[in-house]
């Protein structure tokens, strides 16, 4: 039997706790690959009774969860008991979240799960108990080094339309132009051509970068970072045998006939990649973290504090995630 996915529980007074129970209900229908959900079912039970939803449980282990995925939500106890109620996140809040991070990471880790699939933190409630990186993104790549190296996690936002990746990502845009280089911008694309290479079974990606300026600077004109910056970038690509184009206009590069020619479009700060895939595949789009030695998803969206309790999530994003990471990590190296 496949290894289960470990899907972490997020925020708990968020959403994520809606649209786990929501995706095992539709295991079925949609033939969803086994997962198991990091958390307390005690609170998990209470959430589905909030909701109306006569939901079965198991209290599992990483290993017995597969087994157990078709009659009953798996979950895997992570010793933390949590009292935070839909929408207002409480002191169990933070310790819940990242202990359901911390122990999906060893379990992939130790082989118990096959790939990690997260659901949306609330980032302010965990700054307030302590917590000092910019997102999971990087909590991620801290918790998995390599030879003693952290490595440099990359964010792909994925649907079957649109991927894109910022090459900066979560700074102000006055930071993210300070931050932008020639070297950021060719270990970005390293990162996603092996990834795609190796995780989505694309032999020759084709890569779009965008430049930073209106109009890729207009020659120069209204900006020169296209030339100074992102144009030496793209020559050392191909260089290397990348198939890359580029600096492109950014307003220019998202409509349908622009995306049928790139498999990946490589942006500059975090809004001109996210605004595009939000509008066109708000409700599929799946966040993916590249360079990290296994395979990480999640849905595309917030915690929703408004509407968490009220059977108003849609599972969608969170769905799309985990089919993703099941096809990731079934063709990921060994």
């Amino acid at each position: 039997m496949a290894k289960p996915l470990a899907l972490t529980l997020g925020e708990p007074a968020g959403i994520g706790p809606d649209i786990a129970i929501a995706a095992w209900l539709r295991r079925h229908e949609l033939n969803l690959p086994p997962f198991y959900l990091l958390g307390d079912s005690s609170f998990i039970a209470a959430r589905a009774k909030l909701l109306g939803l006569d939901l079965r449980l198991a209290d599992a282990t990483a290993a017995s969860a597969a087994a157990a995925f078709a009659d009953a939500l798996p979950v895997v106890s992570t010793g933390h008991t949590i009292t935070a109620q839909p929408g207002r996140p409480d002191a169990s809040s933070a310790p819940a979240a990242l202990g359901s991070i911390l122990q999906a990471v060893a379990d992939v880790e130790a082989g118990r799960a096959s790939a990690i699939v997260t659901n949306p933190i609330s980032k302010s409630v965990l700054y307030r108990a302590g917590f000092s990186h910019p997102g999971h993104t990087e909590f991620l790549a801290e918790l998995a080094p390599r030879d003693g190296k952290t490595p440099m996690p990359v964010m792909l936002l994925w649907s079957p339309a649109l991927a894109v990746v910022p090459v900066t990502i979560h700074v102000s845009l006055r930071d993210a132009i300070a931050q932008l280089s020639s070297q950021l911008i060719t270990a970005t694309a390293r990162i996603v051509v092996a990834d795609m290479r190796a995780r989505f079974g694309l032999r020759h990606p084709r890569l779009a970068i965008s430049g930073l300026n209106p109009h890729a600077g207009e020659d120069g004109s209204i900006g020169t970072e296209e030339q100074t910056i992102i144009a030496p970038a793209i020559a050392v690509l191909r260089n290397e045998g990348i198939d890359v184009r580029g600096p492109l206009p950014a307003d220019t590069m998202f409509h349908p006939a622009a995306r049928a020619t790139y498999d990946c479009a490589i942006c500059m700060y975090h809004d001109q990649a996210l605004i595009p895939i939000k509008t066109i595949a708000f409700d599929d789009g799946v966040n993916v973290t590249l360079g990290l030695p296994f395979v990480r998803t999640s849905p595309d969206h917030g915690t929703a504090f408004d509407i968490a309790g009220t059977g108003r999530a849609n599972p969608s994003s969170l769905i799309a995630a985990l089919q993703l990471a099941a096809r990731m990590a079934a063709t990921q190296p060994s």
